[in-house]
């Protein structure tokens, strides 16, 4: 049996942290949503996949139920302006403000650029870290108290 962290070389995070990670749309790929969600699970964080073709609203709502600090949205399909600032809207609309949200899939520079003046925290492009990313993670919601 394997311990948590074991054999991937990352070191599990301070405090527990609740992450909904989620596939908006009608995007059908999610190999990149289940390597993300393994890593953060070995990490040391409390990962909720909800699986593929989500609303904004199913998303938020998952968000609330599970008390997530975290919102991690994958997507493939270029939709990405219009399902990232939806969700967030969707986030606001229950009082989850405070929860991070953060991104992955193809997206251009220029787009990820604009999605963090909306708000979002950061983008992870293909290639991205594993390690990295979760490091960001634990770090920024460290800083959050």
């Amino acid at each position: 049996m394997r311990r948590l962290g074991e054999g991937v070389g990352f070191f599990p995070v301070k405090r527990t942290y609740r992450v909904v990670v989620a596939k908006p749309g009608l995007d059908g790929h999610d190999r990149g949503a289940k390597t993300i969600t393994r890593a953060l699970r070995d990490h040391g964080f409390e990962v909720i996949y909800t699986g593929l073709h989500q609303t904004p609203e199913q998303i938020a709502e998952t968000a609330l139920q599970e008390d997530a600090d975290a919102v991690g949205l994958s997507l493939l399909s270029g939709a990405h302006l219009t399902l990232f600032p939806r969700v967030m809207e969707e986030l606001r609309s229950r009082d989850l403000d405070d929860a991070l949200v953060f991104g992955g899939g193809v997206i251009p520079d220029a787009d990820a650029r604009a999605l963090r003046e909306q708000g979002v925290g950061n983008i992870f492009g293909p290639g991205s870290s594993l390690k990295a990313i979760c490091q960001w993670l634990e770090e920024e919601l460290d800083s959050r108290g």
